[in-house]
């Protein structure tokens, strides 16, 4: 069994992200992340809009942590990841190992943990006690790509599939969609050290590497460019999703419009991803637009049929 890790130790003197704030969040001090040591999250349940290996039959098991280290001017999660307020649900570390064992109960075919890099010691402690247990599901780790090696290096042995945002490989569009001009180069490392990991992915094993990359608007070429890396890069190795639903939620941008990518900039691109040999989904194009905004002041922050929240979750967040 792996062992425990002593949250002190990182807590204390946060450097867990790039960001590398250096505050002491066991004293309550809060760096860009926004969160203390206390653990916070969102929401918690089955999700059936990840890949569909990663979904399965019945959904992914979901858990939406607070907070983040990379505050993009449109994220689809911004109700979350950005707030600094004690609304959400606080959990120890034994009820996020009892959220985890849930989702197994619950037919989860995988744990998902969605941006937890601030959280990492807990989780790994919280995962520790939940093997002890008989936890078994293969654990996802869906992330920003915003992390350090380091950090990566602490949660590796417990994730079987990283599930990662390569959001941009050009400085400019980092700055205007990322909020900081530096994603590339934090980036770099960390898809060279994921290679290093995983010399090929097997999806049907849930094992290795499956990257995101959301076209945003206006950067076609920057796309392009991006899948011409990939393919020289990393091909053998990860598998990769292309998302073309950019919606900016409407209370970030209402006084902004943002064009749609068109038919032929999506042929584009799905051609291109043919050309070049890449493995993995495209997302299909869409017109309803509420599905990729949550809710998360709701008990169900999906549109019905979606998502099931986890029942476990709503007993500690209204009790």
């Amino acid at each position: 069994m792996k062992n425990q890790v002593d949250e002190s130790l990182y807590y204390s003197d946060c450097t867990l992200c790039p960001n590398a704030c250096h505050v002491n969040r066991l004293s309550g001090q809060k760096g860009i992340c926004g969160q203390s040591s206390e653990i916070r999250i969102a929401w918690s349940g089955l999700h059936r809009g990840e890949e569909p290996p990663v979904s399965g039959e019945k959904g992914s098991g979901m858990v939406f942590f607070c907070g983040c280290p990379l505050h993009c001017q449109y994220c689809q999660n911004y109700q979350i990841s950005r707030t600094t307020s004690t609304s959400w649900l606080s959990v120890s570390t034994e009820e996020l190992s009892c959220i985890f064992l849930e989702l197994q109960k619950a037919g989860a075919a995988t744990l998902n943990l969605v941006t937890g890099t601030h959280y990492i010691p807990s989780i790994i402690n919280a995962l520790h006690i939940s093997h002890a247990k008989g936890f078994s599901l293969p654990v996802v780790w869906n992330s920003s790509g915003y992390e350090t090696v380091e950090a990566l290096r602490l949660i590796d042995n417990y994730v079987d599939l990283y599930l990662l945002d390569a959001k941009a490989i050009d400085k400019n569009v980092a700055s205007s969609f990322c909020a900081t001009s530096k994603y590339p180069e934090v980036l770099s490392p960390v898809l060279k050290f994921l290679k290093r990991r995983y010399k090929e992915t097997d999806l049907d094993n849930l094992k290795g590497v499956l990257i995101r990359h959301l076209v945003f608007p206006g950067t076609i070429e920057q796309s392009k460019a991006f899948l011409h890396f990939f393919a020289d890069n990393f091909k053998e190795n990860f598998m990769l999703s292309l998302m073309t639903q950019f919606v900016p939620p409407k209370k970030l941008s209402p006084n902004q419009s943002f064009p749609r990518i068109t038919d032929k900039e999506y042929e584009e691109l799905s051609d291109l991803v043919d050309v070049l040999g890449i493995d993995g989904f495209i997302q299909e194009r869409s017109e309803n637009e509420i599905l990729w905004i949550p809710d998360f002041r709701r008990d169900q922050p999906f549109p019905e049929g979606f998502a099931d929240p986890l029942p476990y979750f709503l007993s500690l967040k209204h009790n």
